[in-house]
């Protein structure tokens, strides 16, 4: 009798949980002559609208990664959408080739965060997006570039930067995104003078932000596939991984505290 009660109890559990399902969708959309093809991913169990999740990816273009992470966020309950910089189907595992593409995008900053901006309307304009609680993460050249969206006011309550360079706020006189910057203590491809300049000039602004260094993690530390690449300074640490990613979730309760 006792195995026939736990049955009953265990089956309508399993029966609850395989409806739901983390869905997926490319998405094609514009940016002046660029073609540019991004990820949507979404839990199709939770109805209504919720808070929407731009995810801007690494040097490398938009690869399994990046799309790993939106449909990580759309376990959370998040709609996540893993923008395109580059062009449809620039991916790459070359750091030339990354390197020449990224710093084309950087060449212009106006173009750059236009880019950007080009991916977040395309979350805004999701269904199922709460366009007034939205924020953006981003990886290595990624995390540079949600910063660059803080600083063109996009409509984001926060921006996550994991292992970016931290372009610092010239000439802005203040931001209204909050900003978490999960950065590797040991990633020698951003100098402590990087990191002081950038303090220095968003307590300079008031900025609500906050900086967190991981001990020992080095560039790409989130990334499990960060050594593969040939370079000292990649290496994954699942140590800072893991508390990142934690304290992203909490960053995200206080910029989306949940209805009582």
């Amino acid at each position: 009798m006792l195995r026939v009660l736990s049955l009953l109890f265990v089956v309508p559990f399993l029966v609850s949980v395989s409806h739901a399902e983390v869905k997926t969708k490319k998405i094609a959309y514009e940016h002046g002559d660029a073609k540019l093809e991004g990820v949507l991913a979404w839990d199709d169990s939770i109805e209504g609208k919720r808070p929407g999740v731009l995810v801007v990816h690494e040097w490398w273009g938009l690869n399994d990664y990046a799309e790993l992470r939106a449909k990580e966020l759309a376990k959370l309950g998040y709609v996540a959408f893993a923008l395109d910089m580059y062009g449809k189907g620039q991916v790459t595992t070359h750091p030339s080739q990354a390197g020449e593409w990224a710093g084309k995008i950087r060449e212009n900053t106006q173009e750059w965060r236009e880019r950007a901006l080009a991916g977040l309307d395309v979350l805004k304009k999701q269904d199922n997006v709460d366009t007034a609680n939205m924020a953006a993460v981003g990886y290595c050249f990624g995390g540079s570039t949600v910063l660059q969206l803080a600083y063109a006011d996009a409509p984001l309550k926060g921006v996550v930067s994991f292992h970016g360079a931290l372009v610092p706020p010239t000439e802005i006189e203040k931001i209204d995104s909050s900003v978490l910057v999960c950065h590797g203590a040991s990633d020698s491809f951003i100098p402590a003078e990087q990191v002081q300049t950038f303090e220095k000039e968003m307590q300079a602004i008031d900025a609500d932000y906050q900086l967190v260094s991981y001990g020992g993690a080095r560039h790409g530390f989130t990334n499990p596939d960060a050594g593969n690449f040939g370079i000292e300074n990649l290496k994954y640490d699942e140590n800072a991984d893991k508390r990142s990613w934690s304290l992203m979730q909490s960053f995200f309760g206080e910029l989306f505290p949940k209805k009582k």
